[in-house]
């Protein structure tokens, strides 16, 4: 039995096309003290994607919290942007990284410039963001 090759050709684009979409974002290149310099000149926003729980335990001074089960729910891009500004590049961060590049996969989708961090809130403040008064 022999397949037609217009058939494999769809087949072939079909496959790469869900491949795709089911492949999250790549946490970001930018180093640490870039992320904290983009932050300093207001050019960066930190988005902290953890639970309300964790952030009550402790976040980065300045973040803003938008938990992945909210972003999950779905947000119009109305209710995003008046939370998260579209003119800055959003930094993404968690507890270990997993988080933040399933919630920059949404966000993208919305059209943001969204860059999700690998490093976790504890080794945030270990490279010297500074950590939120109570």
């Amino acid at each position: 039995m022999q397949v037609c090759p217009r058939v494999c050709v769809l087949v072939s684009v079909a496959v790469a096309i869900m491949v795709s979409s089911a492949i999250a974002a790549e946490p970001t290149k930018d180093t640490l003290g870039t992320v904290k310099q983009n932050v300093a000149d207001e050019q960066a926003l930190l988005v902290d994607v953890r639970e309300k729980s964790e952030w009550d335990s402790g976040h980065i001074s300045g973040a803003i919290l938008l938990p992945l089960s909210e972003l999950r729910k779905g947000n119009s891009a109305e209710a995003l942007a008046k939370r998260i500004p579209k003119d800055r590049v959003i930094y993404t961060h968690c507890a270990v990284g997993v988080r933040s590049c399933a919630a920059a996969d949404i966000l993208l989708k919305h059209g943001y410039d969204v860059r999700p961090l690998k490093p976790g809130y504890k080794e945030l403040i270990g490279a010297g963001f500074k950590k939120a008064e109570k």
